[in-house]
């Protein structure tokens, strides 16, 4: 008896292994994968940025009234390590090219102009304590503030990532 088990066992453990072959996913991942998954696009570029003359950026999703604002890297790179950062008060109504803030690096100070004109919504509190931020990300978790766009045509006056890698190649020529 114990043979015709062993048999029915090896002969079961072959059913198993053939199917197995069959079926690279287990029945259950089979079962709801043949259920028709709902379709989305993605873009391929959500947020774009826009740079100034004076080294300021501003990060936007189109047609989103919010965005983001700080100094570039190239910016950051010439200010040195920074020390202080003055900030803007929220609620405040600022005008494209209006001073918003301040940065004090060790060699030197520099406004921070908006590159938009709106209503400051938001600010980087961090930056308060550790203004170093700036230095170690000045395009991400060094930005300054949210504001919110009373003009977006202002921002087609802005130059792309493309363009103003030329300018700050230029310049250092």
């Amino acid at each position: 008896m114990s043979g015709a088990i062993a048999t029915s066992a090896v002969a079961a453990g072959r059913v198993l292994q053939r199917s197995a072959v069959r079926c690279s996913r287990p029945q259950f991942l089979r079962l709801r994968a043949q259920n028709p998954a709902r379709s989305f696009s993605l873009s391929s570029r959500v947020l774009e940025k826009k740079y100034t003359e004076d080294h300021e950026w501003v990060d936007f999703t189109p047609g989103d009234k919010i965005a983001t604002i700080g100094i570039s890297e190239y910016a950051a790179k010439a200010l040195g390590d920074v020390v202080f950062v003055e900030l803007p008060s929220i609620d405040l109504e600022v005008t494209k090219g209006e001073s918003i803030g301040a940065v004090e690096s060790v060699k030197s100070a520099s406004d921070i102009l908006t590159p938009i004109s709106g209503t400051v919504t938001e600010i980087n509190n961090v930056l308060e304590d550790k203004p170093a931020a700036i230095n170690n990300s000045p395009e991400a978790d060094g930005w300054f503030a949210k504001i919110t766009i009373n003009d977006p045509a202002e921002l087609e006056e802005l130059m792309d990532e493309g363009a103003y890698k030329k300018f700050t190649e230029e310049a250092s020529e």
